[in-house]
């Protein structure tokens, strides 16, 4: 049977301090300094082995690495938000899709962000050149407006100030499709509004042809959309700037007004019409739509209320007459202004 060989216990005091030796002095701590801890006389403690120390440390900076990465990634991928001042953003960097804002909904908005803040960043791509740093605006066009109205109306710092996510697009183009997908989402732009972006687009040689810009702009729309997109481009060709509401443009009344333009010399006239007497509302710069197009029928064929709409129920004797139903609505009354307005009623 083998022999077994007995463990000498560790010594008693191992890794302690060593005993001075006789008449040494011991070491002075430099004035300010912070006393060692017992046990660690200095950078590297007898109690602690100097691999595990330098182990530690490379841990500590591989761990502050990573995070640095990680910040880093997160802001080239824009979904870090940043505080900017509002003097720093370029509104108008891309040509908006958006014509104006309703008023209430936009007086709403500036009575949230007055009374909880700003809750959803703007995005914003950072521009070349020029003193300081400048950001053009891809989305977020009313909640920057808002702010600018706030901090010119209380003077608060807190308005001086939008929050934004720092996006990087490849191109243009893909700004653009950012700016409209935003809008889309977010809310119901007219048809009107967006080939007015098509035909800005297009103009700023985003794209090279409609199609381009049609497909890329609304790639998730059906195709009928991006048709009826394509039947407003002449609208907004020949009355944009002459017409005082486009956004209230029916589709109904846009498609019939695309093919009427069609014909030599009708867009100029109706151009100089609207110019001439500015409608009131956008009710009767509908009526004058309305007319423009039973002018152009004739009076022989006078511009009928329309019959694929939902059933209209009328109540009639003499002297008066009752319209209701679904169908009754602002496209209905202008059709039906126009056609009184052709037979001199």
């Amino acid at each position: 049977m083998a022999k077994r060989r007995r463990l000498t216990p560790a010594q008693a005091g191992f890794g302690a301090e060593p005993d001075p030796q006789p008449g040494a002095v011991p070491a002075q701590t430099a004035p300010g300094a912070a006393a060692p801890a017992p046990g660690q006389g200095g950078p590297l403690s007898p109690l602690r082995p100097p691999i595990a120390q330098v182990a530690g440390a490379a841990a500590t900076e591989a761990a502050l690495s990573e995070m640095t990465g990680i910040l880093a990634r997160a802001e080239a991928e824009g979904r870090m938000i940043r505080a900017l001042p509002l003097e720093q953003i370029e509104a108008e960097h891309l040509m908006r899709d958006r014509l104006g804002v309703e008023p209430e909904a936009f007086e709403a908005l500036k009575q949230s962000l007055r009374a909880r803040g700003q809750q959803t960043p703007i995005e914003v791509m950072a521009l070349p050149g020029g003193q300081g740093p400048r950001y053009g605006l891809i989305s977020g066009w009313r909640r920057l407006l808002a702010l600018r109205q706030l901090a010119a109306e209380t003077g608060e710092a807190r308005f001086a100030q939008v929050l934004a996510l720092l996006r990087q697009p490849q191109d243009l183009a893909a700004s653009y499709v950012a700016m409209v997908e935003e809008n889309e989402i977010r809310a119901d732009l007219s048809h009107y509004e967006r080939a007015r972006i098509v035909l800005r687009a297009l103009e700023a040689e985003v794209f090279e042809t409609e199609k381009q810009a049609l497909q890329t702009l609304f790639a998730s729309a059906s195709y009928a959309r991006r048709s009826k997109i394509k039947s407003f481009l002449p609208v907004v060709q020949a009355l944009d700037g002459a017409l005082r509401h486009p956004a209230a443009l029916t589709e109904r009344l846009g498609l019939a007004l695309s093919k009427a333009l069609e014909a030599e010399g009708q867009a100029e006239a109706l151009r100089a019409d609207l110019e001439a007497r500015p409608p009131r509302d956008a009710e009767d710069e509908a009526a004058r739509l309305q007319a423009f197009l039973g002018a152009r029928r004739g009076p022989a064929q006078p511009a009928a209320v329309p019959a694929r709409t939902p059933p209209v129920r009328m109540e009639a004797r003499a002297g008066h007459v009752v319209l209701s139903g679904e169908a009754v609505d602002r496209g209905f009354i202008a059709d039906l202004s126009a056609w009184l307005r052709a037979r001199g009623r």
